[in-house]
C-alpha cells in the first residue's frame, strides 16, 4: 500500500464551536473575538464563513470587523470550551490506525498507508461529524507541505489531493506565499527579484538565490517551492519555540514611563512561564503598535541562555530602548525564544 500524509482541519473552528452553543446563529454571520465587545479594543479570534465574506477576518481588529459586518454576532472567547473541543477533535484522529502530529486546537497531520487516501480522508471526516458534531476538510499530499495546502483547496467541507505529478498545475502560477512558510514580506522581496510565482521560484538556482535571501533560506525556498518535504509525520509531544504575553489597552499609553512600566509587568510573567517550562530562553523580543495600527519589534538577545527572571526583564527593557519614536501606545508584546 501507498503511504500518505493526511492534513486534517476543522472548519471555521471557533465559530462553529460557538454556533453548536448557539443553533440559532447557524447562517448568520459570527465574530468571537475579545470580550465580544466590539466596541472595545481587540482583535478577531475567528470568524464564520458567513462574517468572512464581508472581509472579516484573524487578528482584524473588532472594531474594523464591525464597521465591515455591521450585522454580524459579536461573542467572547471561550477557551476552556474550545479546548474540550479539540480533545474530542483529537482522539476521534487517534481511534485510526495513523500515526498524528497535533499542529493546534483544531489541525493535525495523518500519516496513513492506503490506495485509496480519498475513502480514507472521509471516513476520517465522519468519525470526527460523529464525535464532536463539526465538519472538517482534509488535504492529501506525498508530503506534508502538499498535504497542508491540498486543504485550502478543499474548503470547506471537502477533500482535496495534490502530488508531485500535480503540484505545478495546481500551484505553478500562484503567487509565491501562497506556499506554507512564506509570508507577504518574504514575498515582496521575492518579487523584487523578478520572482513572483512559485513556478518561477522552482525554477530558480537556488545557490544565485542563496547569495540574496542566504545559504540556508534560498535553497529551502527553491524546495518549497518544488513541492519538497522530507519532514516526517510524528507523534511527538509538541514542544513551543517560545513563550509570549501581549496586553491591548483600552486607552492609549502616552507616558513612555508607563510603557516601561507595562513591558516590566509583561517580561516577569513571561519570565513564569519560562520557568515553568523549565527550559533556558535564549532572546527576548518587544512588540510594540503604536496609534492606530502600526507594528515594530526590537530584540535583544543574552549573553548566557537563562530562566532568571531578573535578566529577562532587563533583556526587555534594553530591547524597549531600542525604540526611538515615543507616540502613543495602543498594544505590547513580550516573546522569549527558545534555543532550537
Amino acid at each position: 500500500m501507498a503511504r500518505w500524509v493526511l492534513h486534517v482541519d476543522l472548519d471555521q473552528f471557533i465559530a462553529a464551536v460557538e454556533v453548536l452553543r448557539h443553533p440559532e446563529l447557524r447562517g448568520r454571520p459570527v465574530v468571537v473575538g475579545g470580550d465580544g465587545d466590539p466596541t472595545k479594543r481587540g482583535v478577531v479570534s475567528t470568524a464564520s464563513y458567513e462574517a468572512r465574506v464581508h472581509g472579516v477576518h484573524s487578528g482584524l481588529p473588532l472594531r474594523t470587523a464591525a464597521r465591515r459586518c455591521p450585522d454580524a454576532v459579536f461573542l467572547p472567547v471561550d477557551r476552556e470550551v474550545y479546548e474540550a473541543a479539540s480533545s474530542q477533535f483529537m482522539a476521534a484522529l487517534r481511534g485510526f490506525d495513523a500515526v498524528v502530529e497535533v499542529l493546534g486546537w483544531d489541525e493535525a497531520f495523518l500519516a496513513v498507508e492506503t490506495d485509496d487516501p480519498e475513502t480514507t480522508a472521509d471516513e476520517i471526516r465522519d468519525r470526527i461529524r460523529a464525535a464532536t458534531d463539526l465538519e472538517s476538510t482534509v488535504g492529501i499530499g506525498q508530503n506534508k507541505l502538499q498535504a497542508k495546502l491540498a486543504t485550502g483547496f478543499g474548503k470547506p467541507a471537502g477533500v482535496f489531493r495534490i502530488t508531485h505529478e500535480t503540484w505545478f498545475e495546481v500551484l505553478g502560477a500562484r503567487p509565491t506565499d501562497a506556499l506554507w512558510g512564506i509570508g507577504a514580506k518574504t514575498a515582496k522581496r521575492l518579487k523584487a527579484l523578478g520572482i513572483g510565482t512559485v513556478g518561477e521560484l522552482a525554477a530558480t538556482d537556488p545557490s544565485a538565490l542563496a547569495a540574496h535571501v542566504g545559504p540556508t533560506t534560498g535553497p529551502w525556498l527553491v524546495r518549497l517551492a518544488r513541492g519538497q518535504d522530507h519532514s516526517p509525520v510524528t507523534s511527538a509531544p509538541y514542544v513551543p519555540r517560545s513563550h509570549g504575553r501581549e496586553t491591548t489597552f483600552q486607552h492609549d499609553l502616552d507616558d513612555w514611563e508607563d510603557v516601561r512600566r507595562e513591558v516590566a509587568n509583561l517580561a516577569r510573567k513571561v519570565a513564569k512561564d519560562v520557568a515553568d517550562d523549565g527550559r533556558d530562553t535564549v532572546r527576548v523580543i518587544v512588540k510594540v503598535r503604536y496609534a492606530p495600527f502600526i507594528t515594530q519589534t526590537h530584540g535583544r538577545t543574552l549573553e548566557t541562555p537563562t530562566t532568571e527572571a531578573s535578566q529577562i526583564e532587563t533583556a526587555a527593557l534594553a530591547a524597549l530602548a531600542q525604540f526611538t519614536e515615543r507616540r502613543p501606545v495602543r498594544l505590547l508584546g513580550v516573546r522569549t525564544d527558545f534555543a532550537r
